[in-house]
């Protein structure tokens, strides 16, 4: 039989394979470019206009390397609630979304989207709450904070709240929620009232206006050397990532999986480096710690609805 010369035999095998995977190549490079617009979200209580601006830089650095030849563009939209992000994610009008914790657990709980990395946010992958009191307040363990009053952040946050309140379920306490500081409470429960930022929780623990305070090992760790030295630590939740990116259910998968690319690559140019470090100081993307399951199932078995008793 006659032989073929060596660059012909390579041609005729490159024609083969791009036969054979063309068409399946194809499909996915238009699923893709199709995307006309890359919609990242974001759920913030604080003026729109102003965070969208701040995450916009994200969302066309993504796009532009989504599709090189300028088909997609970006796109902020921010939700003042769990819920209207939900609404937001089946209407496709957001196509991915960072959040904390328990956040994600809420949009994600009915399948609206699904887990896809971990966002290491102010340079921390992850982070634990703490509940903590004045050296001075004569309170030496956790059991003293029954039939007193601990100061939380406000209902939507994940170290603030959901941490402290759900680590002190656990440990058998009973927790109800007061009007005022002023508020009484019974001698077998602990109160807890919300104060709105993590520096009022510090500072009405400070002042001795409430018994004990919760907050994130991030901000203990930014508080100043005559603070951090007044107040000593009760108890510590456990760690949880600080950031999560989840990706819209129905989003096409080469889109989903250039997007993870794009985002898992991003610390390593200059350009996503500036970038990520004008977005709340973040460090970079990575896999879910354990994968997309394991981190699942940590929030499930974390959130899910229990009793205060």
């Amino acid at each position: 039989m006659e032989k073929k010369p060596y660059h012909l035999a390579i041609a005729c095998l490159v024609a083969t394979l791009l036969l054979t995977a063309g068409p399946k190549a194809e499909a996915q490079t238009n699923q893709v470019t199709s995307i006309k617009t890359l919609t990242l979200g974001g759920v913030f209580q604080e003026p729109r206009e102003p965070v969208e601006e701040h995450f916009r830089p994200l969302a066309a650095y993504v796009a532009r390397r989504l599709s090189p030849s300028g088909e997609t563009k970006g796109a902020v939209i921010v939700a003042p609630t769990a819920a209207q992000m939900m609404k937001l994610l089946e209407e496709k009008r957001v196509d991915f979304y960072m959040e904390s914790p328990y956040p994600t657990y809420v949009i994600n709980r009915l399948g609206t989207a699904t887990l896809l990395l971990r966002r290491w946010k102010g340079g921390m992958a992850d982070y634990r709450s703490l509940i903590f009191t004045g050296k001075e307040s004569g309170i030496a363990r956790l059991e003293d904070l029954r039939g007193k009053i601990i100061a939380f952040e406000d209902p939507g946050s994940t170290s603030g709240y959901f941490l402290p309140k759900l680590f002190l379920l656990k440990k058998g306490f009973s927790l109800v929620e007061k009007p005022s500081l002023a508020a009484k409470v019974a001698a077998g429960e602990i109160g807890y009232t919300f104060t709105g930022t993590e520096k009022n929780v510090a500072s009405l623990v400070l002042q001795k206006k409430v018994a004990a305070g919760a907050f994130s090992s991030d901000d203990h760790e930014k508080l100043d050397d005559k603070s951090k030295a007044a107040i000593a630590i009760l108890g510590e939740s456990e760690s949880m990532p600080r950031h999560l990116v989840s990706v819209r259910k129905d989003l096409p998968e080469p889109v989903i999986k250039r997007l993870k690319e794009i985002l898992l690559s991003m610390h390593q140019d200059d350009e996503g480096q500036k970038i990520l470090r004008q977005t709340g100081n973040t460090t970079k993307f990575d896999p879910l710690p354990g994968g997309e399951e394991s981190v699942r199932r940590k929030l499930v078995e974390l959130y899910r609805p229990r009793s205060n008793k």
